[in-house]
Formats: structure tokens, sequence, C-alpha cells
């Protein structure tokens, strides 16, 4: 069966090709502003130089869009392996013959131009579940924001002046110091999942009913004030607020505080960008391992929410019993709903954005920040890997905590209520926070 016809294809076409040319605007951004010696330099060794990522980001749109979508030759096959994220990891690749940046430049630009040109030709037109509702072409437009992501995080670890402006987020709603520390989420079925959204990713499908037992949750992030009194409490040298494993890592790496924070004096400043600033009290914490959260939380008395915690307070209406797209309900995300794509170069402030809340009031669910969960990366009843084993079924098991929600830096193509990241538990680079849960009282 065709993915769709007449004037549906044509609606399809103009917004495959309007995600497509966002990323690649956001890419040019993060690639251009620096210089070709720091697009092949390796910033950090968690990280992957520049250029690779940009190669990769073409090599990945030649196979899923021109070779499997469209049915064409392979422009540079002997590239390939070069660009397989699972044959070379990422401390080694800048040992491999990568294209130079201006033959990188020029193959992205190839594959684009032809991915267009397959647009205008009618691809959306055939038939196959990688073309049903334009998924190849979502699946790819959210791959390059993601790796724009990631590259955004290398130039948050590169040392050096700022390469990059944006203006600052939006201040808390005055409303926001009357806000209740929490809001009780009340116990139940709902549907977590998807079995509807055209972009959807394998790992959040299929829909499913999971059954909740009521708790609390807190109605923002952790902010940096909130954090820093963990911290100024002797948290990072007290070891029985920590998992085993991340004590390990606190006494090995000799951490005292969130990456990228430093004491200067009696203020507690940090590095973001190439700016150097004191540390904002009434952010949202960022640069925080799920380590780190999980002894936040306990030193707090109380814990990271699960995974079905979590969608279950950004997505059900206790109202209608039904799940929403997002917090605020089926509209996609605007300016006013949520801090994402890159528009400010850090979180708002705890109680921005009151259009984005939930039913029940809590704010910035979406946006902002990454938040870590409790759980580990499982796959949902009924799970199929689609397209392609290694988006996600290889990550499964109890290596890898998920992560929800999203943060300023993605673009919301790439961001829903039932997105899921993931991550190793140790990791920091990333743009991770976190909000507390407990348990409702009577359980």
């Amino acid at each position: 069966m065709s993915s769709t016809t007449g004037a549906g294809t044509d609606t399809l076409r103009e917004q495959v090709a309007g995600v497509l040319l966002a990323a690649r605007d956001r890419t040019r951004l993060l690639t251009e502003c620096v210089t070709d010696a720091e697009l092949t330099a390796q910033h950090s060794p968690l990280m992957s130089p520049l250029v690779w990522d940009l190669a990769h980001i073409g090599n990945q749109e030649e196979v899923w869009l021109l070779r499997a979508a469209a049915g064409a030759e392979a422009l540079r096959p002997e590239i390939d392996p070069l660009y397989d994220a699972f044959r070379h990891p990422r401390a080694e690749r800048p040992g491999l013959p990568l294209l130079p940046p201006r033959e990188a430049r020029g193959y992205v630009a190839e594959v684009r131009g032809r991915v267009l040109d397959a647009l205008d030709g009618g691809v959306l037109r055939g038939e196959g579940p990688l073309l049903d509702g334009g998924f190849a072409f979502g699946m790819v437009a959210q791959h390059e924001q993601q790796h724009d992501e990631t590259m955004l995080i290398t130039h948050q670890l590169r040392r050096g002046p700022a390469a990059l402006s944006a203006p600052p987020p939006p201040p808390a709603s005055p409303d926001a110091a009357a806000l209740p520390a929490e809001v009780l989420v009340p116990g139940g079925p709902f549907t977590m999942g998807t079995s509807t959204e055209p972009w959807a990713l394998d790992n959040e499908r299929p829909a499913h009913v999971r059954e909740v037992a009521p708790f609390h949750l807190d109605t923002l992030p952790v902010t940096n004030g909130a954090y820093r009194a963990f911290v100024d409490d002797g948290g990072y040298a007290e070891p029985r607020w920590w998992h085993p494993d991340g004590w390990a890592m606190v006494r090995r790496h000799g951490l005292t505080a969130p990456l990228f924070w430093r004491r200067e004096g009696g203020t507690w400043v940090r590095r973001r960008f190439g700016v150097t600033e004191e540390v904002p009290p009434h952010e949202p914490v960022l640069h925080v391992s799920w380590y780190e959260a999980a002894a936040y939380a306990a030193w707090a008395g109380r814990r990271l929410p699960t995974e079905e915690e979590w969608e279950k307070a950004a997505r059900h209406d206790p109202a209608t019993g039904r799940s929403r797209r997002y917090p605020w309900g089926d509209d996609d995300p605007g300016p006013g709903h949520a801090n994402l794509g890159q528009r400010h170069l850090r979180p708002a402030a705890a109680g921005a954005y009151p259009a984005g809340a939930s039913p029940l009031g809590v704010r910035q669910l979406i946006g902002d920040v990454w938040e870590w969960t409790a759980s580990d990366f499982l796959p949902y009843p009924g799970f199929r890997a689609f397209p392609y084993r290694e988006y996600s079924e290889v990550f499964f098991g109890s290596a890898h905590k998920v992560l929800r929600g999203g943060s300023f830096a993605v673009d919301p193509v790439a961001c829903r209520g039932t997105f899921r990241n993931w991550d190793l538990p140790q990791r920091r680079q990333i743009f991770a926070g976190f909000r507390t849960a407990r348990d409702a009282e009577g359980r």
C-alpha cells in the first residue's frame, strides 16, 4: 500500500524537506564557526572529531534515503566502514583516514542535493515501511539533530574562546515562587509509548498499558542552588549517599561538584561554551551523572522517578484518562512551551514556560535538561527492532539508564513525550539534570 498520495504527498514532502533543511542549517552553524584544524581535532576522547560527525551524517543519509528508500546506487561505498559508529570507538576515530573538511562538506552537500531531487521525483509515493508516513526521512532528520546535539557537547568540551552565541532564555514566570515543591501524581493505569506517532523510533513502540502507584514528583527540576546545598554539605565526601560504582567514580576522579564547576574564592563558577560565569542558582543543574543525581536524591530523602512515573507525569491527563503527545497537549512544541532547538545555550530558570506545564502543573518536563530516571533501558512488551538492531536493541540491559524530556540542545523533531534517551550512568558531559520523587503515603 502506498504511504500517501495526492495532496497528502505534497504536504508530507514539504514537512520532510523542512525538517531536513532545518537540521542542515544547524549542522552548518556548528561546523562553520570553527577552523578546519578544530574540525579535525579531537577535543575529548569521549567525543568524535567534528568532521567525523559531519561526514557520518551524510553517510547515514545516503544509506537510508538514497540507497534504501530511493533505490539508488551507492555514491561512496568505500567510506561506509569509516563512518560505522559500531566499528570504531570514538577514541580511535582521529586515527582513521577521514574525509578532510572540504571533501566532507562536498559529500554531504551532494547527498542532500540528490535526496531533495528524490523528494521532487515522488519517492514518497513508494511502498514499504521505510516510506510509510515518510518514516525514513523523519528518522534521518532526527539522526542529524541528535548528532548536532553531540557536536554541541563537543563545543562545550573544546577549549578556547566562545564560537557560538545565542540570546538568554526567558526568566521564571511571576508565579514560580508560589509553586508547590511537588505534585501528587495519582495511581492507576495509563498508556505508555506509542503506536501512532509516525516518526517514533522503535524503542518508543508499541503503546501499552502500565499500572503506576501514586507518587509525588518535583514540580521543577533540581536547581543549581539546591544541588549546591548537597555539595556544601559534603555530599561528595559521604559514601552512604552513593551507589558503590558511583562512589568508586568519585574517589577515582576526585569529584567534588558537577562537571565544569570550580571554586573561585567563596564562589562557584562554571565554564559554558567558552565563557566563565558564576553558577546561576535558579537554573536546573546540568552536567551531572546518574550516580550524582541518585546520590543527591538519597541525601534529600527522595529518589529518582522511574521511567514509567516520568512518562505518566508528562503525558497522562487525569480529566480524560488519555495520554497526550506532550505535557501541554497534542500540538507541536512552540517557543512558549519549552526550551528546545538550541535557541538558547543554557537551561531556562526553573519555573519558566508555564504554557508547557502538564495537567497536574509539573513544569519543564520537555526541554532545558535531559532528566535521569531510575530505570534501565529495556524494550517494551511487543518490541520489534526497526529498521536496524543497532539503533536500540543492542543497548538494552542494565548497563544504560534512561533519560527523558530532552534538553535545550534537542530539536523538536527529536523530542516528544514518548522519546527515550539512554546513556551510561557515569556520563557527565551530556546536557543532563534530574528531578526527584517519593512514594505517596499509604502505599
